[in-house]
């Protein structure tokens, strides 16, 4: 079985530099940053400092792209995908292995549909607490990180190939047995805790302490285990309680994704949470009122403060 050897990485928000600079750091592996134009220049520039620490990880202009990756990360924003999924073109190659680590539950068929679901591995991160100002990326919880194949009772050898990629890059992984239940799960915590740190302006702290602000999280998280159901799912309301262990591990001044978007004036992923809540319920016909108040109110929050400049 052949290692991998060149890994390519597109984003570099809080995730994308999280994972550029562990693969950056370890040896045998070829890391680099995938962007053009201003980020380009501003990348290889400033570079990107995690953890305090400076790295200087080589930015790869899509468009001069000599080698193809055996490993790309996809990073990004839900919205910013469509325009940066043709910069992926020709890194792309035979056994090139394509895994996000984006929000929501759409970003694999979405990608698989344009370089084939023969590509993609399904993949979620769980418990990282990073915090992102400019190119400045801080965590205290490096979190885990569950990717495989929809069904993983024997691990494909694409599987196998990324477990031993993160095993040396001293990235913590395991590859669960239904990766599907663990990205509903996900999908669970994330429509919870996002939608409801954003609307409270609420860090990870007042989660741990305040009864108030978990039931709004909690109420939230209930619609989408009704909606798994439906969905072939088994989720119930016991797996709530695995949030909250991991919850409790969060630095209690940690934010969200969504609440700092919104503190930055950045156009935040309420579609790929709330919205697709909503879009589920009426598939279903089953009614999500707390989703859509949140949604409904999130989406006014962005009307109001957005930035012009941070609009995409």
């Amino acid at each position: 079985m052949k290692e991998i050897e060149n890994v390519a990485v597109l984003g570099a928000g809080a995730m994308g530099s999280y994972f550029a600079s562990r693969f950056f750091e370890t040896s045998g592996l070829h890391t680099s940053l995938v962007a053009r134009g201003e980020r380009s220049e501003r990348l290889s520039r400033d570079g990107l400092v995690v953890n305090g620490k400076p790295c200087f990880v080589p930015v790869l202009d899509p468009d001069k792209v000599d080698a193809t990756a055996d490993l790309i990360i996809v990073a990004l924003k839900h919205h910013h995908l469509p325009e940066a999924i043709g910069d992926l073109k020709n890194l792309v190659g035979e056994n090139t292995t394509i895994i996000s680590i984006m929000n929501g539950l759409d970003s694999e068929p979405y990608i698989g549909s344009v370089y084939g679901p023969d590509k993609m591995l399904y993949a979620v991160s769980v418990g990282i607490d990073a915090l992102r100002q400019g190119n400045r990326v801080r965590f205290s919880n490096p979190g885990k990180h569950y990717f495989g194949e929809a069904v993983n009772k024997t691990p494909s050898e694409r599987v196998v190939r990324v477990q031993h990629a993160f095993d040396r890059a001293g990235i913590n992984w395991e590859t669960p047995s239904d990766m599907i239940r663990v990205m509903w799960w996900k999908f669970m915590v994330n429509v919870g805790m996002n939608q409801a740190s954003a609307v409270m302006g609420a860090p990870y702290g007042v989660f741990q302490t305040s009864t108030e602000a978990s039931a709004v999280m909690k109420s939230l998280m209930l619609e989408v285990v009704a909606l798994a159901q439906p969905a072939g799912v088994d989720l119930s309301e016991e797996d709530m309680d695995e949030w909250d262990k991991v919850m409790m591990t969060l630095s209690k001044d940690g934010k969200t994704s969504m609440l700092q978007d919104v503190e930055a004036g950045r156009k935040t992923e309420v579609e790929v949470f709330g919205g697709k809540v909503v879009q589920l319920s009426k598939e279903f016909h089953i009614p999500t009122p707390v989703n859509e108040t949140l949604f409904n109110i999130i989406r006014v929050m962005e009307a109001k403060a957005l930035k012009p400049a941070n609009r995409d």
